[in-house]
């Protein structure tokens, strides 16, 4: 004990320098940084420092996040991207690259760069004067500038290479735009559309490509006709007579299965330069959500926790709006995005496409049976001892990862 006491002082130096010249190196040693882009299924608050009126940063927005905070994200909690960042072993949550107040630490594991309301076609933005998608690549360049400093200029190149770039949108080119606004319908079809936007998600893949991304995964489109407000609007759905709308959902099929062949040709012709572009596949989690609700304990699946259900969302699901008591029994949280839980049971089918794309499965943050051991000796040193803790504590936050991968270790 004597000898531990004795060389405390050296080993919390080295601990420090070990810990700050790892910085831009993920928990896992795999993936340094998150990087998101697209519209309100990853935009965890963007939207409140732009002029627009689709913003979520209001009650009862985040009712199930901590402290029931309303960031910004257009649910009643967490997103997809946060539980996979939490999986990931980088952060606990994804937060916007707009918020003024981020630490370059922040920056550095991650961001969002997300606009609600956006999407791949440039009039979709547009017409609710939120972040187009070239914007956001724009954002991603300027981003790159802000980090090289922390993580210096000939580790930028590696950072952005390991890093997993999440990719989601779609959804308002054709629910808020194309069969909503006429001017898209005048020049295209439907399946004309659908390429159209498969184009800009190609343009788009490779804006990332040229700026170092080489981990990339591309959301699909989720069942469109079962959105309660498609449902409202395509239908004269009562509140006892509601289900999905074939024809939107029909369409999201379609793009989706020429989305995967897009992805799958990118990937093929770009392997052999380390590229890893896979499809995610949302549709199947939602529709399977919505279709069998009894496997996840939902009890209601057509209309949203938040007012009547039927058209509430950003600004119309205010603090003036009835809430469901408990939104987890509900699939959607407003008429157009889901509960916390739900995103939580897409995550989970995902994981394992996030593994492919990060290179294995053990990055659950879950420490090999080694690592599991030396991380629970030094919180248990931390916890009995306070300068003894002062060096291990330090080292367990630092290479553990603290309290944000606290129930990887059974702690």
């Amino acid at each position: 004990m004597e000898f531990f006491y004795k060389h405390s002082l050296p080993l919390l130096f080295i601990l420090q320098l070990l810990c700050f010249t790892s910085i831009g190196q993920a928990l896992n040693g795999n993936v340094t940084a998150l990087l998101v882009f697209g519209d309100s299924t990853v935009d965890p608050g963007n939207n409140n420092n732009i002029r627009t009126i689709f913003k979520a940063n209001f009650r009862p927005y985040g009712i199930s996040f901590p402290n029931q905070t309303a960031t910004g994200r257009f649910s009643d909690g967490q997103l997809t991207t946060d539980f996979a960042a939490s999986y990931l072993g980088i952060k606990k949550y994804i937060p916007p690259y707009l918020d003024p107040t981020l630490s370059t630490e922040e920056l550095v594991t991650g961001v969002s760069f997300a606009s609600g309301a956006s999407g791949y076609d440039p009039l979709t933005p547009t017409l609710s004067n939120v972040i187009p998608m070239s914007k956001q690549l724009d954002y991603f360049r300027e981003y790159k500038k802000k980090i090289e400093p922390a993580i210096g200029n000939q580790g930028i190149e590696n950072h952005i290479n390991e890093a997993v770039f999440v990719i989601s949108a779609g959804t308002n080119d054709f629910v808020v735009n194309y069969y909503t606004v006429p001017v898209r319908r005048q020049s295209y079809n439907v399946s004309s559309y659908q390429q159209f936007l498969l184009q800009q998600v190609k343009e788009f893949i490779q804006g990332l490509w040229d700026e170092g991304a080489r981990k990339i995964a591309v959301a699909g489109l989720p069942p469109m006709g079962c959105l309660p407000i498609v449902d409202t609007f395509s239908s004269n759905s009562t509140s006892t007579k509601r289900s999905c709308i074939e024809q939107y959902s029909s369409v999201a099929r379609d793009y989706n299965q020429m989305l995967q062949t897009q992805l799958n040709e990118m990937q093929q012709s770009s392997a052999n330069h380390g590229a890893k572009i896979y499809y995610v596949d949302i549709y199947g989690s939602m529709f399977d959500m919505v279709q069998y609700p009894e496997k996840y304990g939902y009890e209601q699946v057509n209309v949203g926790c938040c007012g009547t259900g039927y058209v509430e969302t950003s600004i119309l699901c205010n603090r003036a709006s009835t809430v469901c008591t408990d939104p987890s029994k509900y699939v959607f949280w407003d008429a157009i995005h889901p509960t916390e839980m739900a995103y939580n049971v897409v995550f989970k089918d995902i994981r394992s496409t996030l593994d492919l794309i990060t290179g294995g499965s053990s990055i659950n943050n879950s420490p090999s049976s080694a690592t599991s051991l030396a991380c629970r000796w030094m919180y248990q040193w931390w916890m009995g001892t306070v300068w003894m803790g002062l060096v291990w504590g330090f080292g367990w936050v630092c290479f553990c990862g603290g309290p944000v991968v606290l129930d990887g270790y059974g702690l």
